[in-house]
């Protein structure tokens, strides 16, 4: 079974997948990709997210590509950020207090609320393991969504997080300072420094 070379040539330029956002654009049908998937030639990775059957699925860059107010933070962002070694089984992310995901979308991620404009605040982008890029908050940010969240989160996770940052040669204690006034957290992320360092 062939695909049509125009589309194969999208997906091949696209980590081996396309969106049916994608596919419209280009002037095929959404059929046409559930076709294909019938005939064995692609998989539904996510919904509205096709790759080639013989590839391997990156669920994290599929997940950003369903909505381009996802950020990844929280325990993926520390994941990236290469501050943490343990890979999150749930990808976190965090979208404007004014947006609304599908709940189909809210259920393959744990989600967290930002004012909006709040939200750009030291986006970035990674590589994941696979290479794909993916939009990511910086060290400095994840390190004080984290001090945010802290309630939600396993005190364990927040403290080994600092203790990282902390030797890491990447840190930017003057920019972690502004986001740590900025989000409200500069009290308590003295009080960890100060236990910590």
């Amino acid at each position: 079974m062939e695909i049509n070379p125009t589309i194969l040539e999208t997906i091949k330029n696209n980590n081996n997948m396309i969106t049916t956002a994608q596919a419209v654009e280009l002037g095929f049908t959404r059929s046409l990709l559930s076709w294909y998937v019938k005939k064995g030639v692609l998989e539904r990775g996510r919904r509205g997210v096709y790759i080639l059957s013989d590839s391997i699925h990156d669920d994290m860059y599929t997940l950003m590509l369903r909505s381009d107010k996802i950020i990844f933070s929280h325990d993926t962002a520390l994941f990236l950020n290469g501050l943490s070694e343990r890979t999150p089984f749930i990808h976190s992310v965090t979208i404007p207090s004014n947006t609304k995901l599908s709940n189909l979308l809210r259920e393959e991620c744990v989600c967290y609320y930002i004012k909006p404009e709040l939200h750009q605040v030291g986006v970035i982008k990674k590589k994941n393991t696979l290479g794909n890029e993916v939009r990511c908050y910086n060290a400095e940010r994840t390190i004080c969504d984290l001090l945010r969240s802290r309630n939600r989160l396993d005190q364990e996770i927040v403290i080994s997080a600092i203790k990282n940052y902390a030797v890491s040669s990447d840190k930017d204690l003057n920019l972690l300072a502004v986001y740590a006034s900025q989000f409200g957290v500069d009290k308590i992320l003295k009080k960890y420094m100060e236990v910590l360092l």
